[in-house]
């Protein structure tokens, strides 16, 4: 069975670069959607999934993400884990597994993929996994890299390039932390350094789901959130 009451770690540490002129000085997941921050709605996504409590893994202007949210926000118990200096994706992943005895979730606070978390843990169990990520087919595109699939295995991480259809890696993960037992570094990228670098060595497994998929790294699609949030959020 998935493990009962994991919680959810939430990269929440991003600059938000691309949307500079868009959000001004706040931290990416704090860019406001309807009047409500990008964070927001994900606290919305991990109440309705019954996450009891989120590990939000904070760097840049960390303290407007803590004024906000607090302690608890929705039904959803928080603990903030500070970086000091930007680790990267992998680095900051990993320290707040400092606060996780077992398996967690772990989300981009950038971008919103509405899976079910239960079935991406069953799958992770049922799969016996190292890793599982939650997959999602685009068309058209050219914004992220690709993975290739052999059955339930990821094989392969394709770099960005421009591709008709694919499957991508839709930033929702499900693992144990000692999955960073063999990782001495403190700064690292998890997509590189752990993902790309040992695809061929760990049971990394990928699930594809046919949900709603978002990245709000680029105006354009910042623009979209602002419609598609009101039906989704309704």
């Amino acid at each position: 069975m998935a493990e009962k009451n994991a919680p959810a770690i939430v990269l929440a540490g991003g600059l938000g670069t691309r949307l500079r002129g868009v959000i001004n000085d706040l931290p990416k997941p704090m860019a406001m959607i309807n009047g409500k921050p990008f964070l927001h709605y994900l606290f919305l996504y991990l109440t309705k999934q019954r996450i009891p409590k989120a590990i939000l893994s904070v760097g840049y202007k960390a303290g407007v993400i803590e004024a906000y949210f607090g302690d608890k926000y929705l039904d959803v118990e928080i603990e903030y884990c500070r970086e000091e200096e930007p680790l990267g994706t992998g680095g900051g992943i990993k320290l707040a597994f400092e606060r996780v005895t077992g398996n967690a979730f772990v989300l981009n606070g950038d971008t919103f993929f509405d899976v079910d978390l239960l079935t991406l843990a069953q799958f992770h169990t049922d799969s016996g996994a190292d890793i599982s990520l939650g997959l999602k087919t685009m068309q058209q595109f050219d914004r992220y890299g690709t993975v290739e699939l052999h059955g339930n295995r990821i094989v392969k991480f394709e770099e960005k390039k421009p591709v008709e259809q694919g499957v991508i890696n839709g930033g929702v993960y499900y693992f144990n932390r000692s999955v960073f037992d063999a990782v001495e570094e403190k700064k690292f990228s998890f997509e590189k350094e752990v993902l790309e670098k040992f695809v061929g060595e760990r049971q990394i497994n990928g699930k594809v789901f046919d949900d709603y998929f978002i990245d709000i790294g680029i105006p354009e699609d910042y623009q979209k959130a602002q419609t598609d949030f009101v039906r989704l959020f309704e």
